[in-house]
């Protein structure tokens, strides 16, 4: 299974040429700002501008929905979940028991409307450039050795914990599992290869982290790969088109914020 984040890195688009560290520090004050968004009158704007910049980026719009169907499944649950246990405002209508609110209903927008810009922009963040250099930027910006290290490393063994997921998948079909049908019996054996793979992921980490401290890995301050004199380069040297997609993209964050705040 590979996750392919980067696959889309060399497209030609001004969000692919807008320089790395200035994109980072500017879509993450952008998806803070859109998080801090509480009212149903900015989710057009909102919208608007996640619209924007994922058509900049020119990203295929099958790359978006493959990446949103697991998150979907989450977000739809929580969805759900608020739509029907909300009990203020005034009741819409009712199905048995259940009754939907205007308060849920308006909940609901909020939340929804809130993840997916926030997944789209994260994707445009990191589906723009390779991911080697989106770790490059963070150290460069100076984030702390271990937030990067534990990022590259996750995004690593994400792929190879797929891998063997798909080994297993496939080996217990070769044996008769039918994964299409619901029944206690089939519970069971999802429940074991999820503790299956649960085991091996913390034998798989334990392994790994060894092998790193027996290379040195913590016992100086420079990590693996933190030569950050190579990319430590200021955000100011940064190209022009770069200068003005930063601050452009600080403005719409900080408009957000005011908005949610004086009005």
């Amino acid at each position: 299974m590979k996750l392919g984040l980067d696959r889309y890195a060399k497209i030609n688009s001004p969000i692919h040429r807008w320089e790395q560290r200035s994109k980072l520090v500017a879509l993450v004050s952008l998806i803070f700002a859109i998080a801090f968004v509480n009212q149903l009158i900015l989710l057009p704007a909102v919208i608007g501008v996640t619209m924007v910049l994922y058509g900049l980026s020119k990203l295929p719009l099958s790359f978006l929905l493959t990446r949103m169907r697991y998150p979907g499944l989450f977000i739809l649950a929580v969805v759900l979940l608020v739509l029907f246990a909300s009990s203020g405002g005034a009741v819409l209508f009712s199905l048995g028991p259940l009754a939907v609110t205007q308060e849920g209903v308006e909940s609901v927008l909020l939340i929804a409307t809130r993840f997916l810009c926030i997944l789209t922009v994260s994707l445009i963040l990191f589906g723009t450039a390779p991911f080697l250099t989106t770790i490059k930027a963070m150290r460069s910006l100076h984030l702390p050795d271990v937030i990067v290290d534990m990022m590259l490393l996750s995004y690593r063994y994400l792929e190879e914990f797929g891998e063997t997921r798909m080994r297993m998948q496939r080996a217990m079909r070769m044996r008769g599992f039918e994964s299409d049908r619901f029944s206690v019996r089939n519970l069971n054996l999802w429940a074991g290869l999820a503790g299956s793979l649960l085991i091996r992921s913390y034998d798989r980490s334990e392994r790994v982290y060894q092998a790193m401290r027996l290379r040195g890995y913590g016992s100086r301050k420079s990590s693996i790969g933190s030569n950050r004199q190579e990319f430590a380069a200021d955000i100011s040297e940064a190209n022009k088109t770069s200068k003005i997609a930063f601050w452009l993209t600080l403005f719409v964050a900080t408009v957000l914020v005011a908005a949610e705040i004086f009005f």
